[in-house]
């Protein structure tokens, strides 16, 4: 049981913050107070389910968030490690020294099905390198990065927040060098959710910032469908229509042609959906 006190904060006084939201699954999130707050005991709560309870320098984790939450008895901050779509929902903390409460709502995405490749390629030229720019960052390979042909062509798996660029191509020999203009690319569904019922319509958007515009063109597991321009819309969809769509988007001035796809599952019945975050490649 929490302690009582004559210290009082005025509803709405403090503000939760998150650090991150939407987050992805294993993301870390702290939420914050705004202003900080110096709390002598409280309570982080998700929804009607406790999370963990302080007094002083003492703090009790409930079963559910064992190892995954922490508070900084400080400022009272919560911090959660490991996050699931689970954790979604709506935090709320409360104390008696001051007497405040105040909550949030943090939204916990699946990671994505989705991928996106970029082709950097050069008109003229002997004896090429290729180096890849996220902002002023050099992009280096990883589980999730690949760089193929030469460094010429940049493929990221499982498309994040994280990647959203810009990225850049960077050319140069011994004789000269160059760096093409940042190309944003962008494609996601107007809906949450890569699972479909069966009946149900699909739109997709694509869009690709760039000068000249970009030439955009859909395709469905590799092959071209009769649809150009930024929208794909089918309607009253079927299981056969389930698999990897994709959107390429070429710009002949820069000389640069990216591509990203979204594998839609389509099926009569689901268990359970899952939320889904569909990523931007700059």
């Amino acid at each position: 049981m929490l302690l009582s006190s004559s210290g009082f904060l005025a509803s709405g006084a403090v503000e939760v913050q998150p650090s991150i939201n939407p987050a992805v699954v294993g993301d870390t999130v702290t939420l914050f107070l705004s202003p900080p707050a110096s709390l002598k005991s409280g309570s982080w709560a998700l929804g009607e389910s406790h999370i963990l309870t302080w007094l002083g320098e003492q703090q009790a984790v409930f079963p559910s968030h064992s190892g995954r939450a922490l508070v900084n008895i400080l400022t009272g901050a919560l911090t959660l490690s490991s996050v699931t779509v689970a954790d979604s929902g709506v935090y709320v903390v409360q104390s008696s020294d001051p007497q405040l409460r105040a909550s949030a709502s943090i939204t916990v995405l699946g990671k994505t099905n989705t991928h996106a490749v970029t082709t950097c390629s050069v008109s003229s030229g002997s004896s090429l390198s290729f180096l890849w720019l996220n902002g002023s960052s050099e992009v280096t390979a990883s589980d999730r990065v690949q760089l193929t042909d030469g460094n010429s062509t940049l493929t990221i798996v499982s498309v994040t927040r994280y990647d959203q660029g810009p990225f850049r191509c960077h050319v140069f020999n011994a004789v000269s060098n160059g760096t093409s203009a940042p190309v944003n690319f962008t494609i996601k569904l107007l809906f949450n959710t890569t699972s479909l019922l069966v009946g149900s319509n699909l739109t997709m958007l694509c869009s690709a910032q760039s000068s000249p515009p970009a030439q955009l063109q859909w395709a469905f597991r590799g092959e071209f469908v009769n649809t150009t321009g930024p929208l794909l819309e089918l309607y009253s969809v079927t299981e056969d229509q389930s698999g990897p769509y994709s959107c390429l988007a070429f710009n002949s001035h820069t000389n640069m042609n990216s591509n990203i796809t979204s594998h839609i599952i389509i099926a009569s019945e689901f268990p359970r959906l899952i939320g889904m975050s569909l990523g931007v490649l700059s």
